[in-house]
């Protein structure tokens, strides 16, 4: 089998475009893959396009040699970006090599390893940065049977915060709190926001509600100050969602500091995955893949799960995204009372519907400006002349 073609198609979700591929093969078959990326739509579609070269006629069985085509053949570091085009690829591949063996995914990545993965919702908070606001919305997720939520409490801070800000974040975990109950697990997103005394502060301060993690309360790129952080926090840190190969994850593990890891499957492609989930296993922690990008990412991420012994949670954003979302894949992914399986159908067990990203063009104000006042409404953004 012979990779023929990549063709791409962008959605215009308000919040996020979202960025699809589908690469095509001289056997019929298809793949589905997927590069968003805040911010850089249409900028993972040219590097899809300026790189597809290095894969066409290429086996797509072969996914560590087309992966070492687009990252280590072109001798250039694209990051994100680069990682995006990549697995967006990559990810096409696997679900080719699915179909082609008439197996799901998450088989051909190890087997089943939980009956259900457990979901933490993410995105139910939409509205405005108010502890009223955090109190209703977390009830009706609650509601909805899930038994972890994420949530940014700090509205636009960035590396410190006003006392009065201050206070504002502690009274909106306090509502998040009171409106779960003592049993459910709240989930403190830090958005890489703050310096390294800015964030102890914080983690100090939230422990009496009992958060199971402190997400990215400081930048990636210092892996000294996350590990700071996660040494001297009496809150448990979690990261790993900005980081796009193996070896920044092989840097963060051998400080014995994180231990709940979010890698992105987006970033690195579904082979390097496997791998990092293997590391953390070695490392004795466990992941929780970072899933807020388009629905082709949470399939996968529920595939990569499945797969993976020292899964701990999975990410959902859909059932909080636009309701028109659940016509965006075939079938779509359903969460029943907080918990979720992977399609059973062969390769990622969804198709892409067409006619439904039609409907939705990109714009280029479709991104989550997380520094601005109001992002937490996550729609799409005026741009000024």
């Amino acid at each position: 089998m012979k990779i023929t073609g990549i063709r791409t198609f962008i959605l215009g979700n308000p919040w996020k475009n979202w960025l699809f591929v589908l690469v095509d093969t001289d056997e019929g078959l298809t793949g589905l893959g997927e590069g968003t990326l805040n911010g850089f739509a249409k900028t993972v579609e040219a590097a899809i396009h300026e790189l597809k070269h290095l894969v066409i006629g290429r086996d797509p069985f072969d996914v560590e040699t087309i992966s070492l085509r687009l990252f280590r053949d072109v001798y250039s570091d694209g990051g994100q970006i680069q990682g995006s085009a990549l697995a967006a690829i990559e990810t096409a591949c696997w679900d080719i090599m699915g179909k082609a063996t008439n197996q799901p995914l998450y088989k051909l990545l190890g087997g089943k390893c939980h009956d259900k993965l457990r979901a933490y919702a993410n995105g139910w908070y939409r509205g405005p940065n108010t502890p009223e606001n955090f109190h209703e919305k977390a009830k009706l997720a609650a509601a909805k049977g899930y038994t972890a939520l994420k949530f940014d409490p700090f509205g636009a801070a960035w590396r410190t915060v006003t006392r009065q800000d201050f206070a504002l974040a502690l009274e909106n975990i306090a509502a998040v709190r009171e409106a779960v109950g003592p049993d459910a697990d709240i989930l403190i997103e830090g958005h890489n926001r703050f310096s390294v005394s800015t964030a102890l502060q914080f983690a100090d301060a939230m422990l009496k509600y009992e958060p199971t993690w402190f997400e990215a309360p400081v930048p990636p790129h210092l892996v000294s100050s996350m590990v700071e952080v996660a040494r001297r926090s009496p809150v448990p840190v979690a990261c790993g969602e900005d980081y796009y190969s193996r070896e920044q994850f092989a840097e963060l593990l051998k400080h014995d500091a994180v231990h709940i890891i979010q890698l992105e499957p987006q970033f690195l492609g579904i082979a390097a995955s496997k791998q990092v989930c293997g590391m953390v296993h070695a490392h004795n922690g466990v992941t929780a893949p970072h899933s807020a990008q388009g629905p082709v990412c949470s399939v996968v991420c529920s595939h990569l799960n499945m797969a993976t012994p020292n899964f701990f949670l999975h990410e959902i954003f859909d059932e909080f995204n636009e309701p028109w979302e659940e016509q965006v894949l075939m079938p779509a992914l359903k969460v029943q009372n907080g918990y979720l399986t992977p399609p059973e159908g062969p390769g990622l067990g969804v198709e892409l519907n067409l006619a439904e990203i039609d409907k939705h063009p990109y714009q280029v104000g479709n991104w989550l400006p997380l520094f601005k006042q109001g992002w937490e409404k996550r729609e799409t953004v005026q741009i000024e002349e």
